[in-house]
């Protein structure tokens, strides 16, 4: 027979085996993240380009959703959208062509070599036109008529003159081709330095142009500064 004192410490042995054993919070918190940080269980996570792909993505679709809730028609609504901004920027780019030639200063002559006659530039011009090489045979066609007009003396002959200033100065002597030589010179402007492509229709006006100016007779200085006025 066990005493009082020997039951009680019989059943508190007892309830010791059958109760756990509680751990602390911060213990077993710190125990969880030792064993889920173990590589067995990493091994199908994806890398760090997926996982920025995928957050990627995700700010994508999360944009078009905002963008699409916002716009009349929804989805559709901002497709077309989206298809009108590329059609107007694919227009700018054909207007206006190549951004880095955009800007143009001063220095951008007209003659890029030594001085020639405007007979051979003319020869130049029609040889590149027999090949239907219209860029060249454009700025051939612009360097003749410029170098034309300094033989004859409307302008002077001066190193490093471009299309533009050429034009404006040949206009007040010959105002009735004003307008055409302003289009020359930008045609010129824009194959030379825009990026653009000629074609024969471009090249026959400035050649149309080039005759037509051989046979005009200019203005007076007194003339052509009244037709300034």
């Amino acid at each position: 027979m066990l005493g009082t004192g020997g039951a009680t410490a019989a059943l508190l042995a007892g309830a010791n085996d059958d109760v756990p054993v509680d751990t602390p919070r911060d213990p077993a918190r710190e125990a969880a993240e030792r064993e889920l940080s173990r590589p067995m269980y990493h091994e199908n996570d994806p890398n760090l380009l997926e996982r920025a792909l995928d957050r990627f993505w995700e700010w994508v679709d999360s944009l078009f959703g905002a963008a699409s809730s916002g716009t009349p028609g929804g989805l559709i609504g901002l497709v077309a959208v989206i298809l009108v901004v590329v059609a107007l920027a694919a227009a700018l780019w054909w207007r206006l062509g190549k951004p880095q030639r955009a800007v143009r200063t001063s220095s951008d002559s007209i003659f890029e070599d030594g001085p020639r006659s405007a007979s051979a530039h003319r020869t130049a011009a029609d040889k590149h036109a027999a090949a239907e090489r219209w860029n060249q045979a454009v700025q051939e066609r612009m360097r003749a008529i410029v170098r034309s007009l300094e033989e004859r003396t409307l302008l002077d002959a001066r190193p490093g003159r471009t299309a533009d200033e050429a034009a404006a100065e040949a206009g007040r002597p010959l105002p009735h081709h004003a307008d055409e030589l302003r289009a020359a010179a930008r045609i010129f402007d824009d194959v030379t330095y825009g990026g653009r492509t000629a074609d024969r229709q471009a090249y026959e006006r400035l050649r149309d142009l080039d005759l037509a100016l051989e046979s005009t007779k200019p203005l007076s200085v007194t003339a052509a500064e009244g037709a300034a006025e």
